[in-house]
């Protein structure tokens, strides 16, 4: 059989555009939701973090470093919150300059469920889907500390949730945000309930792979129908061990996830983020087909840095839509000009991630400057 060469479907370069529900996208390179804790006590994002996120806005797409719905869901020291009219200002200053630049930005809504402490979230009540710890510390502005044992969710409890996911959401896009991620992933809230480690509930939220996918589907179908599913994302980590949620079971963790994908498919999703060290791989592959939306991918921690040649290689070998990329953007506030051009890197600096000022955060040198 002769085919005709231009009737085959061009691979995708990185630099291509391209649409993810309604937001559209000038090349496929995605700034990973990143935390980077610069918003003080409030909460509020500052000036600084408008610069921070304005100097990045050449990419495709930039999730925002992970971001809580309601006080008590704080994980982090510093880190910025949706819950109230100031901080969705702060946020409004922020989609306003990378909007100036011409980019594009949705914020990633966090849960951090057990992953958190009252010396973090203002002494409020710890919540989960059952009464486990993780066996780990935590950085609080105490110090480090134990991560407690937190209360078992009631359905009145799990509804609240829900509900601050929504309101979260609607803050969000009111501000300017071209969407909005749900955090399914790295052990926090939704991915407890996944979980069979963390989730031990005997409810209707517990047991089987489709209860334990139950408060997730809610969740992100009640956001989509809140805001528009082509405005909506989904954040997923299988198998990533991550806050001690222990997906080691192929077959649970394939059921689990497989169940989720199924049932989110009918609402049209803006696409779906897996973090996985195989993104070509198996699982990753299927779930793809499953979810029939696009698909962004990233390998997170395990290889190292993302490079070009990987994100190149991720998309020649169709195993995605688009790539996402942490710590070089982190470096590289004009990551999409150095990799279009194969211009040298700056080196990111890991010990200044974390931390209130500047240095470390928008002082790493543009091209003209370097």
């Amino acid at each position: 059989m002769n085919v005709n060469i231009s009737e085959v479907s061009p691979v995708p370069s990185l630099f291509s555009p391209i649409s993810l529900g309604k937001i559209e996208l000038a090349n496929r390179i995605v700034m990973a939701p990143i935390t980077r804790v610069r918003a003080g006590s409030s909460g509020i994002p500052g000036g600084l973090m408008v610069e921070y996120y304005r100097q990045r806005a050449s990419v495709g797409m930039i999730i925002t470093e992970g971001t809580y719905p309601d006080h008590a869901s704080q994980g982090y020291v510093g880190e910025p919150g949706i819950a109230t009219d100031e901080q969705a200002a702060g946020w409004q200053r922020v989609f306003e300059a990378v909007h100036a630049e011409g980019g594009r930005i949705v914020l990633q809504i966090m849960h951090a469920g057990r992953g958190t402490h009252p010396d973090i979230n203002g002494g409020r009540r710890i919540l989960a889907p059952s009464a486990i710890a993780i066996d780990n510390k935590t950085f609080t502005e105490k110090g480090e500390q134990p991560y407690p044992v937190p209360e078992a969710m009631t359905t009145a409890e799990i509804r609240a949730a829900l509900e601050d996911f929504v309101a979260a959401a609607r803050r969000a896009i009111e501000a300017g945000a071209d969407g909005v991620e749900i955090h399914g992933a790295n052990g926090y809230l939704l991915q407890e309930f996944l979980s069979p480690a963390a989730n031990q509930r005997t409810d209707g939220y517990g047991g089987s792979p489709q209860n334990r996918a139950r408060f997730v589907v809610e969740v992100v179908t009640a956001v989509a129908q809140a805001v528009g599913a082509e405005r909506v994302g989904l954040r997923i980590s299988p198998e990533v061990d991550l806050g001690d949620v222990f997906e080691t079971d192929r077959d649970d963790v394939l059921a689990t996830y497989g169940t989720l994908v199924d049932q989110l498919r009918p609402l049209g999703l803006a696409y779906l983020s897996v973090l996985h060290a195989e993104p070509g791989g198996d699982l990753v592959q299927e779930l793809r087909r499953r979810f029939g939306g696009k698909l962004i991918v990233n390998s997170g921690p395990f290889g190292g840095q993302t490079t070009r040649e990987e994100a190149l290689q991720q998309l020649e070998a169709d195993h995605a839509d688009a790539v996402v990329v942490g710590r070089a953007l982190i470096a590289n506030p004009d990551l999409v000009e150095r990799w279009r051009g194969g211009h040298p890197e700056n080196e990111p600096r890991p010990e200044l991630f974390y931390g209130p000022g500047a240095e470390g955060y928008t002082d790493y040198p543009f091209l003209e400057a370097a």
